[in-house]
């Protein structure tokens, strides 16, 4: 099994490598980034994720004091939305209102949490849905039961950008990680990444199974935005590189 410096590579060196795939992609005809009808991020081509910098995390009020949903989604979970498709206090996927997880519209918790907001327009491409996860305390064999892909593509356009979903720990939770297969029933694909405080990572769920195995006694808060991949992601992504990515 793999730690965060998955598939035998840093991720700096990773970072560093795609720095160099965007130089090239910048002098191809047609940017090397738009494959199967979609614009795709080249950073997430070899391993389906990145590690970025870590972003410290905000006050816990701002997602303790959140209102929650009952809302089970691998493992024992609740689920506070601050953008939805339609603005509600709903956790439902995008596709029931007709639209793809894009064009997200901020609910009631997003005056509780300001941070939050700020730092999903900061990135400054479009957003689906913006929610933070509270998850119970979940074993690695429930883990592997969790395992799954996510559906953020339905009904996404031909010829825009691919949802991706950004993950940014906001408790302490160095002993628990996420497990990432890309074959669900194969352990030999795992990677997995700890997750302390401020760890933030970008990830194609729809290509890769995933689940947090959580080894602490509180509950893991976390929140969880998709982004349309383009141009506005990619500048993101490059100035939140870890910074010995970028010497």
């Amino acid at each position: 099994m793999s730690g965060a410096a998955a598939l035998g590579e840093a991720p700096c060196a990773r970072a560093s490598r795609w720095l160099e795939w965007r130089r090239a992609d910048a002098r191809s005809s047609d940017g090397g980034t738009n494959r199967m009808g979609y614009h795709r991020l080249p950073i997430l081509e070899e391993t389906g994720y990145v590690i970025l910098r870590n972003q410290g995390v905000p006050d816990a009020s701002e997602w303790r004091d959140l209102e929650f949903m009952d809302w089970k989604s691998s493992g024992d979970t609740r689920f506070a939305p601050i953008a939805s498709a339609d603005g509600g206090m709903n956790c439902n996927g995008f596709w029931h209102f007709g639209k793809t997880d894009k064009g997200g519209e901020w609910t009631a918790n997003a005056e509780v949490a300001p941070t939050f907001k700020s730092w999903v327009e900061a990135v400054g491409a479009d957003y689906g849905r913006v929610r933070v996860i509270e998850l119970q305390p979940t074993p690695y064999d429930e883990t592997e039961h969790n395992l799954h892909q996510d559906d953020n593509n339905r009904m996404n356009p031909d010829g825009t950008g691919w949802v991706v979903r950004c993950f940014w720990n906001l408790t302490d939770d160095p002993d628990s990680y996420f497990v990432l297969r890309t074959v669900k029933d194969d352990p030999s694909t795992e990677s997995r990444i700890h997750l302390p405080a401020g760890t933030c990572i970008l990830i194609d769920t729809e290509r890769l199974f995933h689940a947090a195995c959580h080894q602490g006694s509180e509950p893991r808060y976390c929140l969880i935005t998709s982004f349309e991949s383009g141009p506005e992601l990619e500048k993101w992504v490059e100035a939140n590189l870890p910074e010995d990515a970028l010497v």
